[in-house]
């Protein structure tokens, strides 16, 4: 019986923010190295996520850099943490949690589950998330760009187990279904929820669906209870 919830981060416990916004950031930072015109950079910038959420570019100051040299410019120093910090900003920003996410993660580990995070994500992310309330609610912590994988590889899923200590046929996975993250959980044998609460329109998924995080807790009750069923796709 499943013993671990594994969750997803961005538009699971937190949005991602909306195209418009991440584009004008990213177009902002281009502004901020002289890129000309500064939509350049963020174009090449959406464009690197495969990169950066692998760690391939380095930190958040050599992501910016190599993206800066992609559009043609060798930006200053000064620039460069100009740029940097309004990104750090933005990401700050997305990763404050409602209280009833924290609630729920909450009401999750009372009910005995051990919980662990698998998010596919850039340097920024674990830099940022010792400083958010959501890191003191998970015992185990799987960032793309640190392990040098992303879903739906499933050796991001398996690094996490193995944090835990617990096959993957013990956990269930909850995520919105970006990157195919609840196919290459279930593939593994993890019961899987899809959540609808910050990305309803994309990733169908057949089986169980949540309208919020807040709704998990009452769906898969205690750990020795758990009315999920696993299976591959």
């Amino acid at each position: 019986m499943p013993t671990a919830v594994l969750l997803d981060l961005y538009n699971t416990l937190v949005s991602s923010g909306t195209d418009v916004r991440r584009d004008e950031i990213n177009a902002a930072m281009g502004a901020d190295l002289g890129v000309d015109p500064p939509e350049r950079f963020a174009a090449l910038f959406r464009q690197s996520y495969p990169q950066r959420f692998v760690g391939a570019l380095g930190d958040l100051e050599a992501t910016v850099r190599a993206v800066a040299h992609v559009a043609g410019v060798t930006p200053t120093e000064p620039q460069v943490r100009l740029a940097a910090a309004r990104r750090r900003a933005f990401a700050r920003e997305l990763l404050w949690p409602s209280p009833s996410t924290l609630e729920a993660l909450d009401a999750l580990r009372a009910a005995g589950w051990r919980l662990g995070l698998v998010t596919d994500c850039s340097a920024e992310t674990p830099e940022l998330w010792k400083s958010t309330p959501l890191a003191t609610r998970f015992e185990a912590v799987g960032f793309s760009c640190e392990l040098g994988v992303a879903k739906p590889d499933p050796a991001i899923y398996l690094a996490v187990c193995s944090f835990l200590s617990v096959p993957p046929t013990e956990c269930v996975y909850a995520g919105d279904g970006g990157s195919n993250e609840l196919s290459g959980a279930a593939n593994l044998g993890m019961s899987v929820v899809r959540t609808v609460e910050f990305n309803p329109s994309s990733a169908a998924w057949p089986r169980a669906r949540i309208e919020a995080l807040s709704e998990l807790p009452a769906l898969i009750g205690r750990p020795a209870r758990s009315p999920m069923s696993a299976g591959p796709v």
